[in-house]
Parts: structure tokens; sequence; C-alpha cells
């Protein structure tokens, strides 16, 4: 902490309170309005919150390498040459003799997932003047965007559930926690929300722009450059969506049953494409080596640079050969470590609690949800769309980064893009077993 933070974030709190005001009555209604202010708090209490523990808990970590030894080096360079100041904002991992004064400083240049990171801070930066808490706040209104045009998605369909899907999807205390600081996970989670929502506006809705488009790709770049494997677990349940979608549209049941295997190979097929063309560009996440992917990056986490978030923090569900076998008889255990863990006797540090309580709060909701159902009546025929998208997004996406962590600590955060998916889908599916309320509650709306 400078004496900067103390004078400059207070007029970027009341700048962006200002507009926050301002604009509510344009994205809100009678029933959303009381979110909107208290959603936004949350994300900025979480990206200064995470700011504290990573100095004063882990005495270091992520968020400071992308600020202090990332963004406030471009600020720098600004201020001493423009020029080389955009060539660094601009750079990849070429080294240009003239840049090496600050490259040398940079510890994630080169790394261009990482560097995207220090991208956006050093442009929030220009405007906070290197500021880490104010360039915080920048962060967590990016986290908070996402997440509320996640929540109109489905607030448009499901109205009178205003409540119960604006705690699942925007008050959720590790997403706001670990998605709202200068983190990857942050700008990882907004793309979520904004590809989610665009991709609602233009394929569902029929409400197709270029500037629905260009937001929607921009996002899914996003996801591209910073973590390929969210989009290789996303762009499967998109298309899955679309296919039920459309499917459930078809009123006909003849017509239906003679067209559902046609669509289904459509599906697939597109599925497999993007995720073929997700491995193009990096090597790791080609089909043919995502299994090898796996094993080297969980026990890289487990026994590497991971362990060093809290010590007894590491977990393993079995042993990993790099082969797809290895990899899939371990799938319920992972999905089980990423939902449903830490379990409260394996806590070993004051972070782990507080995980292991969330953890318990899902497994409590989704056994009453089981019962609720009967258990099979979640996997009958869905005549909800967006719940398939949900379950089939967040299941694939636990098993991915439970197979592939090995550790609580890092888990916390690498799971939470899965959480407003899965405790949506959860509540969709326990108001639906109501079979008298259920047609009031959940007849999609337009």
């Amino acid at each position: 902490m400078e004496l900067r933070d103390f004078i400059v974030t207070p007029i970027w709190l009341f700048i962006i309170y200002g507009v926050a005001y301002w604009v509510r009555p344009r994205f809100t209604d009678e029933n959303t309005r009381r979110y909107f202010i208290p959603a936004l708090t949350v994300r900025i209490i979480g990206a200064l919150a995470v700011g504290f523990i990573y100095q004063f808990y882990y005495g270091g970590g992520d968020t400071f390498t992308y600020h202090t030894r990332g963004s406030a080096v471009i600020w720098q360079a600004f201020m001493d040459n423009p020029t080389n100041g955009f060539k660094l904002l601009f750079a990849g991992k070429e080294l240009k003799p003239e840049l090496y004064p600050y490259t040398k400083q940079m510890w994630f240049y080169g790394d261009l997932s990482s560097y995207f990171v220090v991208r956006v801070a050093a442009i929030f930066d220009l405007i906070t003047f290197r500021t880490y808490s104010a360039t915080a706040t920048m962060f967590a209104c990016i986290s908070f965007s996402g997440a509320w045009a996640m929540y109109t998605v489905f607030y448009q369909r499901f109205k009178n559930l205003n409540k119960q899907l604006a705690y699942s999807i925007l008050f959720v205390p590790s997403v706001f926690f670990w998605g709202s600081g200068i983190l990857k996970d942050t700008l990882t989670l907004a793309a979520l929300g904004w590809s989610t929502y665009t991709f609602d506006q233009i394929f569902n809705k029929r409400k197709f722009n270029m500037f629905y488009l260009f937001i929607f790709l921009l996002f899914l770049w996003t996801l591209f450059s910073i973590k390929k494997y969210i989009l290789l677990c996303f762009a499967p349940a998109l298309i899955m969506w679309l296919y039920v979608s459309n499917l459930t549209s078809i009123k006909n049941t003849v017509l239906k049953v003679l067209i559902a295997p046609l669509i289904s190979i459509i599906a697939i097929l597109f599925a497999y494409l993007a995720i073929d063309k997700v491995g193009e560009n990096d090597p790791r996440y080609a089909i043919e080596n995502l299994a090898e992917t796996v094993q080297i990056t969980a026990y890289d986490i487990r026994y590497g640079w991971g362990a060093r978030y809290g010590e007894g923090s590491g977990y393993t569900l079995g042993e990993l050969d790099g082969t797809f076998y290895s990899m899939l008889k371990l799938m319920p255990d992972a999905i089980n470590v990423s939902l449903f863990r830490p379990y409260l006797w394996e806590v070993s540090n004051p972070l782990m609690l507080l995980a292991a309580l969330e953890s318990l709060a899902v497994l409590i909701l989704t056994i009453i949800v089981l019962i609720r159902t009967r258990v099979v009546g979640v996997f009958k025929p869905m005549p909800i769309p967006i719940v398939i998208f949900c379950l089939v997004f967040s299941i694939v996406f636990a098993f991915a980064v439970g197979v592939s962590t090995f550790n609580f600590g890092t888990l916390m955060r690498y799971k939470i893009p899965l959480m407003p998916y899965f405790l949506s889908a959860l509540i969709l599916l326990y108001y639906n077993s109501n079979r008298e309320r259920k047609f009031d509650l959940l007849e999609e709306t337009e």
C-alpha cells in the first residue's frame, strides 16, 4: 500500500459509483434494481481483499506480479517514452534491445496468457497512475459487468426467481473474492458472462447485430488468449444449448424423432471441430496431447509451484500416466473434488475452512435437489435448454480442473467459473420439481 492508494482510489470509487447509479435505470427494473449496487460492491470488496490476502497472508503472488512486476513497468515506460510504452503494450515474445531495461523487470514477459492480464492492467494503470487498489477496482468492474450480463440471461427467462438467481450468480463468496482482483480468473469470468449473454442474443433470441457479434468474438478470444481449457469446456456446452433449444422448439413429435439424430451428429461434429481448432494454436491442448497435459499440470501444481498455497492443501485422486484411460477413470472423483471438496476434516488453513464451508453448502443443496427430483428426474429429458447448457459446462469443467489441479489452494480459484452455472442449474431444477408451481415459475419468457 502506498500513499497514492489512499488518494487515487477514493476518487475512482466516487466516479465508479456515480456512473453505476447513473446507468442502473438502463440495466435494471423494479425486481433487479436492488441487486445492482450490492453486486458491484462485493466485487470491489473482493478485489481489495484478495490484494490484502496475497500481501499479508501469502507474502506475494500472481496479483502483485501482474502489477508490480508487470503493468507498473509499462506505466513507467510510458512516462519515460510513450513510444516504448506502446511497444510494450503490444509486445509478444520478441526481445527488443530498446525494451530490455523494462522487460528484464517483468516476470511474465514472454508468457502470452499471463501477459494478457498485464496489458489490461497497464491500460488501467494509465488512468490510475499505477495505483494497485484503483486498478484492482477496475478489474472488479469488469467482473461485475460479466456477472450482470449472465444474470440478465437467466432473469429474462425466469423473472420470479430473480432473488434466488441473484444469490447463485452475483453473490457466491468464492466467485466475487477470487474473481474480482488483478488475476486471470477475473477476466475469464467476465468473458464467460458476456459470451453467454451475446450467444443467447444472437443464436437463441435471433437478435443478430454486429455489436453482439463483436462482443461475442472478443470474449471468446479473451478465453482463448488466457485459459484455453475453459474454452475447450465452454464451446461444446454452447453448441449443446443451441442444439437442445432448436430441438425443443419443434412441436411435431414425429419430426423431432426423425431430425434429432441428424442434429445430434451436427452438434457433435461442431463440438469436435471447436475443440480441434483450439488445439491448433497450442499443441498442449490438441486432442491427442490432452491427457499428457493434464498429467504434467496436475503433478506440477501438486508438487511444484502450486504447493505454496498452504501447507497440507494438496490432494490426489489416483495415478495419472498420460493416457486418456488413466484420466477418465478418475472422472467421478474429479467432479466430486471440484464441486464438494475440501471436506471440513480436510481443512489445514483458514482459507480452506471458508472453501470447505461453501463446498458443504453446495453439497447440501445438491442433495436436496436430488431428493426433490427423485434423483432420476435430473437425467430425464429437460424442457429447459439453459439447464442442459449449465450442467454440461459445469460438470465437464469440474472434471477438467479436478483432475488437473491436485491442490485445494489452487482449486479454490480454478473452479470459480463453474459455480454460477452449477448453482443456477440446481435452483432451476429445484423449482422445476415443484409441479404445482412449475409452469408459473419456469416458463421461459422473451
